[in-house]
C-alpha cells in the first residue's frame, strides 16, 4: 500500500501538466498526497477498524477538502445520499489497494474490491477496475510472475495488456475511467524493472499521473518487496501525521513490507 502512496504522490505535480518522459526528479517540492493517497487510507482504516465505508470515506473527505477530488465523488461526499452515482471512473481503482494486501485469498480479494467499489463506482467498468487492480496487487504479493498475472487479468477481465507501453504513450491522452487507464497502469508494471521504474512509467504516459502512478505503484510494490528507504521516508514525510498514522498501523498489521 505505501507503494499506491508513493505513486500519487511522485506523480501529483504531472496531473495538470502530463509528461511523456521517464526523466524527471522524483521528489520535486511541488509533490503532495492527493486524494488517491486520502481515500486509499480511509479504505485502510475500513479494513483496519471494521467501520462503515460509507461514513469513513466521508469522514476523510471532511478532513481533507481541499486533496483534488472529482466532481462525481465531491457531490456525493458533499450530499446526503448513501446511493452511489454509476461511476467508471478510476477513483475505484485507486484507492484499493489496502484490499490487494490485506486478505489471502483471491476470492477475498475479488469480493472485497467490489465491496469497496460500489459505494460509489457501482458502474461495471468501476468494479473491474478495482478488482483488476486488487487481484494484481494479490497475485504480485503471492509471488506470481508478471507473465502469470498478465494472462490472468487478461482472462478475467478482457483487459489488453498486449499493447507495448511506448505504443500507448505515442497516442495516449488524460483519461479518468477504468476502461482507459487501469489497463495502461497495470502495463506500466509489467515492462518495469523495478517499483521507481514502474512508478515513473506510470507517469510518462502522459495522463491521469497520480492515480496511475498509484494504481501501478501498488502493484509494483506487492511484485518487488520493500520499497528504497529514501522513498518511504520522501512519503512519510509528505504525510500529515493521521494519514502516517494509519499507514504505520495498517502495513504493520499485515505485514506489508
Amino acid at each position: 500500500m505505501l507503494g499506491a502512496i508513493a505513486g500519487d504522490i511522485i506523480g501529483s505535480r504531472f496531473e495538470q501538466s502530463p509528461t511523456k518522459t521517464t526523466d524527471f526528479e522524483l521528489f520535486h517540492s511541488d509533490c503532495r498526497f492527493t486524494d488517491d493517497s486520502v481515500l486509499t487510507l480511509a479504505v485502510a482504516e475500513h479494513l483496519l477498524l471494521g467501520s462503515d465505508l460509507i461514513d469513513t470515506l466521508r469522514e476523510y473527505f471532511l478532513q481533507y477538502p481541499d486533496a483534488g477530488y472529482g466532481e462525481g465523488f465531491l457531490r456525493w461526499a458533499n450530499s446526503t445520499s448513501r446511493e452511489p452515482y454509476n461511476s467508471l471512473g478510476n477513483g475505484s481503482a485507486m484507492r484499493v489497494s489496502p484490499v490487494g494486501f490485506a486478505f489471502d485469498s483471491l476470492e477475498l480479494v475479488l469480493d472485497k474490491a467490489r465491496e469497496t467499489a460500489e459505494v460509489t463506482h457501482n458502474h461495471k467498468e468501476g468494479i473491474k477496475g478495482a478488482q483488476a487492480t486488487a487481484a494484481a496487487i494479490f497475485l504480485a504479493r503471492a509471488g506470481n510472475s508478471k507473465e502469470e498475472i498478465k494472462r490472468f487479468i487478461e482472462s478475467h477481465f478482457q483487459y489488453n495488456l498486449s499493447q507495448s507501453l511506448d505504443v500507448i504513450r505515442a497516442q495516449y491522452t488524460f483519461d479518468a475511467t477504468c476502461p482507459g487507464s487501469v489497463p495502461q497502469a497495470i502495463t506500466a508494471f509489467l515492462e518495469s524493472e523495478n517499483f521507481e521504474d514502474a512508478v515513473r512509467k506510470a507517469v510518462s504516459l502522459g495522463g491521469d499521473s497520480d492515480t496511475q502512478a498509484c494504481i501501478s505503484g501498488g502493484i509494483a510494490h506487492a511484485f518487488y518487496g520493500k520499497l528504497p528507504d529514501i522513498i518511504s521516508a520522501e512519503v512519510h514525510s509528505r504525510l500529515e501525521v493521521p494519514l502516517r498514522q494509519i499507514l504505520t498501523l495498517f502495513c504493520d498489521r499485515f505485514s506489508c513490507p
